[in-house]
């Protein structure tokens, strides 16, 4: 058994010195890292497996990510160590994989891992048969014999020899760790009911981990659960849980006044390693951002929190500042934690002198500076282990508390505050920056789509619109050809586009469905509303199970046969650590139902949460976006049309925002798109057939369900009508 899960990101920096290997071309940010490792890397694809079958030589598959910082260790002890080296181009066949870059390629091995050892994690270590079968593996391995555990060289020494000598024992562990893998998501949950009552069930399981004094679920490390917190607020709101509304209010207000958020920069690290959200692993992920600034968005719209629409703005101004390509459009996947491997987050700490020095340098004085270090809790004994002088910034207590201890006003602090922000930012922005990988993913652009648009509205961030709408069209027109076939990668950032297109997974579409629909409720053109149907439409032909229902992760049957493990078939359930496919191609088949009419997308997503009814309220936590696309399958969905433009049109659009709730859906219509062809079918048959309001410049039309209320100009009477 070797050490779990222990990743963390550091710059990508090649090795000392040595042969070029075939990772020379490739366009992944971290296979580029290795390519002048003297291992002779492959990159996954027919010639490394072909190769093996030639050779017969087993194969060593090493799965990492370039934000991961123990795969960055694992390459310098080991994969840069000319002996460790050898013994791999000897007795393997080795092969790297960006699990960014293949998340199909990871899903399966990981559930390999974990069936053969009970671990998983990066980087992963995975000993695999010519064709791809794995018999044995693990995560970090240490270069030399430690703690009693066998060192790399050991053990790649014996698992070659097992091939070579014990061939049918490792071919016996290899057909069970397929089946693994593809018991692992292929569930057969049928036979459990549709009903609100299971939404519950699974929210009670949530809720039974929930930590009422730090927030959050279960103990250390807390990892986000952004599904599960929606579906807390979801039915807290609408079924009376004030418990599931407290749990959803607590966790965002610790979360975002701990370490795992960046005080200075906004933006939420991958995760915390103690339970009180204070020290967290410094990475930081698009698909984390995206997801956490919707459950903001949704706690201010709902609770009229202002310290949550502070946290969703500063969200969106780090993904505008930091991870985005301004000028063509697209979002970038991830920020490093670390500079090097002697580095643990030392850009995003500090020490108190550190700070000291940042705040006179501004011309604080001594009784303002203190009060800023009170306010981020900075002192001479900090939080990290490897450097206990440095601190993680994190506030113990709100302003309003420093405030009376301070015997100044709330207005005169949080001028003194943000001043401070912006001296510490500017002293940080002096040291060297984490290494920003500008990979734009195709799935994890489409969330941040979806997750700036619905700023823009909540916020009225202009800005945030017309940066989504940007990268929505730089998505549709780089990774799409318009018809079936949509990539997985948009762009690769500074490098020239990868010469194999990597295709397309059931998040990919799902996501880019959700993003399209978003697109157009958000400017009435047409052309996103066609591509969310011909998307939806190719997800069903590619990945749907037409025998047992619902879909498969990935598609077979276009293209050459699949590689090793991507012969098991996965149905994914689980939310971990993106909402899971399933229910988000539900989702987005009950979002385009309500506005094409087609019955058959409702079937298919009804099909495909009956398939999992069965078993899903053991997943709990993980099982979050199943509970909100169950809520909008069976509760009637509300559509609000606002008709008009100008100040009363705004005005009727805020008040239909109101607060949160999943089956709620409400688009602003220029006037002049009613006409024929100006609407998808199931609006233009309800919208075209309502007078306009005699001397109206703005008008709501609420539908529930099938049946639609009369054109309604007063707010007051809209508010009655969404109650």
């Amino acid at each position: 058994m070797y050490p779990q899960r222990m990743d963390k990101d550091v710059f990508p920096t090649p090795a000392e010195s040595g042969p070029a290997n075939l990772l020379e071309d490739s366009a992944s940010s971290y296979l580029r890292s290795a390519r002048h490792q003297p291992v002779r890397w492959h990159p996954w694809g027919e010639a490394a497996f072909a190769r093996a079958q030639a050779e017969d030589k087993p194969i060593l598959l090493d799965i990492g990510a370039v934000w991961c910082h123990w795969c960055h260790v694992m390459d310098r002890e080991s994969y840069e160590n000319p002996r460790i080296a050898a013994i791999i181009n000897e007795c393997y066949v080795a092969v790297k994989v960006d699990r960014d870059e293949r998340p199909d390629v990871d899903a399966r091995y990981q559930a390999a891992v974990a069936a053969i050892t009970g671990q998983g994690g990066w980087p992963l270590t995975v000993f695999l048969t010519p064709d791809g079968r794995p018999y044995f593996g693990g995560t970090y391995i240490p270069p030399d014999d430690r703690y009693g555990r066998p060192g790399f060289g050991r053990v790649l020494t014996t698992l070659a020899q097992v091939w070579r000598e014990r061939r049918d024992e490792a071919l016996e562990t290899a057909a069970s760790a397929m089946a693994a893998i593809e018991h692992n998501e292929t569930f057969s949950g049928r036979g459990g009911e549709l009903s609100l009552a299971l939404v519950d069930k699974i929210a009670g399981s949530i809720l039974a981990q929930f930590d009422p004094r730090n927030g959050g679920f279960g103990t250390q490390p807390k990892f986000p659960h952004p599904g599960a917190l929606d579906l807390l607020l979801e039915v807290g709101l609408h079924r009376g849980n004030e418990g599931a509304v407290e749990a959803f209010r607590t966790t965002l207000e610790r979360m975002a006044r701990g370490g795992v958020y960046d005080q200075l920069a906004g933006g939420f690290h991958r995760y915390s390693v103690d339970e009180r959200w204070r020290v967290p692993h410094f990475e930081k992920m698009l698909y984390d951002n995206t997801e956490l600034l919707r459950n903001y968005l949704h706690g201010f719209e709902s609770l009229g929190r202002e310290d949550f629409r502070r946290t969703a703005r500063e969200i969106v101004g780090w993904l505008e500042t930091t991870m985005s390509d301004r000028e063509r459009g697209g979002f970038y996947a991830s920020q490093d934690a670390d500079i090097n491997l002697d580095d643990d987050g030392d850009y995003f700490t500090w020490t108190l002198p550190e700070a000291r020095e940042a705040l006179h340098a501004a011309e604080f004085s001594e009784d303002d500076a203190e009060i800023a270090l009170r306010f981020w809790g900075i002192g001479e004994l900090g939080d990290m282990h490897h450097d206990p002088a440095r601190n993680v910034l994190h506030l113990d207590r709100s302003l309003e508390e420093l405030a009376v201890e301070s015997r100044r006003s709330v207005d005169a602090l949080r001028a003194l505050i943000d001043s401070a922000q912006r001296a510490l930012l500017a002293a940080r922005a002096q040291r060297p920056t984490p290494f920003i990988d500008r990979t734009l993913y195709t799935g994890w652009n489409a969330m941040a789509v979806t997750a700036f648009l619905e700023a823009a509205r909540v916020l009225n961030i202009a800005s945030a619109r017309e940066f989504a709408l940007l990268t929505l069209d730089r998505l549709l027109r780089e990774a799409w050809d318009g018809g079936d076939s949509l990539c997985h990668v948009i762009a690769y950032g500074d490098v020239a586009q990868s010469p194999e297109k990597v295709p397309g997974t059931l998040d990919d579409y799902a996501f880019t469905v959700h993003a399209c629909i978003d697109g157009w409720f958000s400017s009435g053109e047409m052309s996103y509303y066609h591509a969310a149907v011909k998307l939806a439409d190719a997800m069903i032909a590619r990945f749907r199970d037409r025998t047992a229902g619902a879909f498969f992760d990935a598609a077979q049957g276009f293209g050459a046969s699949p590689l090793g493990a991507l012969s098991a078939r996965r149905k994914p359930l689980q939310d971990s650590p993106t909402p899971a496919g399933n229910p988000t191609a539900a989702a987005a088949l009950l979002r385009l139902e309500g506005l094409s009419g087609r019955k058959e997308y409702r079937e298919i997503a009804e099909e495909t949460l009956a398939s999992f009814a069965g078993i899903v309220e053991h997943f709990g936590l993980y099982a979050g976006s199943y509970g909100l696309a169950l809520e909008r399958l069976l509760l009637d969905p509300v559509q609000v049309a606002v008709v008009g433009s100008g100040p009363d049109a705004e005005s009727l659009e805020a008040l239909a925002v109101g607060s949160f709730a999943v089956n709620k859906t409400v688009l602003r219509i220029d006037p002049e798109r009613l006409v024929p062809g100006g609407l998808p079918e199931a609006l233009a048959d309800t919208l075209l057939h309502v007078p306009k309001p005699e001397g109206a410049a703005a008008w709501a039309i609420v539908c529930r369900g099938r049946a639609c209320l009369p054109p309604i100009t007063d707010a007051e009477a809209l508010r009655q009508a969404l109650l």
